[in-house]
């Protein structure tokens, strides 16, 4: 890791899990993971809808990857398109506003990346439904 370079957070949500990839470009600017987060949401999270999930999963990555990002400019991918505009337009639900603003202390940038490109954070979204398919 080096923090004279700039980070990328890759973002995935499922109905059951959140999965970030916190990566750094090598000398041949090509992305390097440096750390691998992933979360099985409660039953509450669980019925939230996508955008919620995805910007969870977006803010969550944040806070656990803070003492590495904070202050440096970071650019996060994800497979949710509407989640690009979250910070340009105001959010219609409480929820999604407060954590509009909370995104705002980070030096983020959000783009969209297609879900077949994004498939290192999609694979830890899968983990936990593949062993949960197994049991059953």
């Amino acid at each position: 890791m080096d923090f004279n370079k700039p980070f990328s957070i890759h973002v995935d949500s499922s109905n059951h899990t959140v999965g970030d990839v916190l990566t750094q470009p090598d000398v041949n600017q090509k992305e390097r993971p440096v750390a691998f987060i992933s979360k099985k949401l409660s039953k509450t999270q669980q019925s939230w809808s996508t955008i919620e999930k995805a910007t969870f999963a977006t803010i969550w990555a944040l806070g656990q990857f803070r003492s590495w990002i904070f202050g440096k400019p970071v650019t996060s991918f994800t497979d949710h398109n509407p989640i690009t505009y979250l910070t340009d337009s105001a959010p219609k639900s409480p929820k999604l506003m407060r954590w509009a603003l909370a995104i705002q202390q980070y030096d983020e940038t959000i783009c969209y990346k297609a879900r077949k490109a994004n498939v290192v954070a999609d694979c830890l979204t899968r983990m936990d439904q593949a062993v949960t398919d197994k049991r059953h």
